[in-house]
């Protein structure tokens, strides 16, 4: 078991101590069988997600005029680009690959694809794991919520995650980081120097573009994000929303069984109880330890349209 990944679960062979800490269910060689990483299925993982990237890109850029593939390639290719998110994700629980240095270097390119900085998402995660669905100290709980259709529909657009993630970059940069208690003093050089180096890649494609005079940057990254984004907003949103305002891991986390293409484009993530219980496992055994931990779960739904429509249907209730 890697002791980089995030928040390790204290462990006891004792049974009768297991219904007085969830993350006790498993026994210590259970887990352990579980936490093995794998160098061969990260890579086999991240190379067929970047050939979806490719294949659906090439599809994309091909076809202007006929329609009918464009859009839908258009909209893979948009999506496989935000889904990026995930292996930027897993790669900084650092449970992917043997190599910490891998991991890190896979997370931030990953996070340049998906418009995150994984450095500073590395620290944000951190106390979201810590403190997940704690009221004053999970950062997620400071996202919009969904307290009407209006507003869920807002949430989905992506509006307010690039406006968020275009002001937390450009703070970051400036070493801004005064309302990020979840960074720490001696990590604000690295995620300074980190966010630059992101937003100075992006100038450059920028300028390449605009000295070729080609819509490069629009039409190969931006406008594939923002249709891409939606689709991951009503992922995303599906994993804590609608879960209980506390630290009980059985009931603050919300896990989706959904179709295959999404599991594999999300690396797994739909199985996020169980990731929250452990978060040690890498994203190939979570199918594995979601057979054994299913039943202990309170959230365990049957595809992200039957979460998102009782979202829509409780929005404005009471949390």
């Amino acid at each position: 078991m890697s002791s980089d990944a995030m928040t390790q679960p204290e462990l006891s062979t004792s049974s009768a101590d297991k219904p007085h800490n969830p993350r006790q269910i498993l026994s210590v060689r259970e887990l352990s069988a579980l936490n093995t990483r794998s160098n061969y299925k990260g890579l086999v993982q991240l190379a067929f997600h970047l050939t979806v990237i490719g294949c659906s890109g090439y599809l994309w850029v091909t076809n202007f005029g006929n329609w009918s593939l464009a859009i839908p390639a258009l909209a893979i290719y948009g999506f496989s680009i935000a889904a990026m998110f995930a292996p930027m994700h897993e790669c900084v629980h650092r449970t992917v690959f043997m190599n910490n240095s891998v991991n890190d270097a896979v997370a931030w390119c990953a996070g340049l694809l998906s418009f995150y900085n994984s450095t500073f998402f590395r620290h944000y995660h951190k106390w979201h794991h810590l403190y997940t669905r704690v009221p004053d100290k999970d950062p997620e709980l400071t996202d919009p919520k969904p307290s009407n259709l209006g507003k869920y529909l807002l949430i989905i657009s992506g509006l307010p995650w690039w406006k968020g993630k275009i002001r937390g970059h450009f703070r970051a940069a400036l070493g801004q980081l005064d309302d990020c208690p979840f960074v720490p003093e001696t990590a604000r050089g690295e995620v300074i120097r980190s966010t630059r180096w992101q937003l100075a890649v992006y100038a450059v494609v920028i300028i390449l573009s605009f000295a070729v005079r080609q819509p490069w940057f629009i039409v190969y990254w931006l406008l594939p994000l923002v249709v891409g984004q939606p689709i991951l907003r009503f992922i995303l949103l599906a994993e804590h929303t609608g879960c209980t305002l506390d630290a009980n891991l059985l009931t603050n986390t919300r896990t989706t069984l959904t179709l295959l293409p999404v599991r594999f484009l999300m690396w797994n993530m739909p199985f996020h109880g169980e990731h929250h219980l452990y978060p040690s496992i890498p994203f190939h055994a979570l199918p594995k330890a979601h057979q054994q931990l299913s039943s202990h779960f309170a959230h365990i739904e049957s595809g992200y349209i039957k979460v998102n429509r009782d979202i829509i249907v409780t929005s404005g209730r009471p949390a």
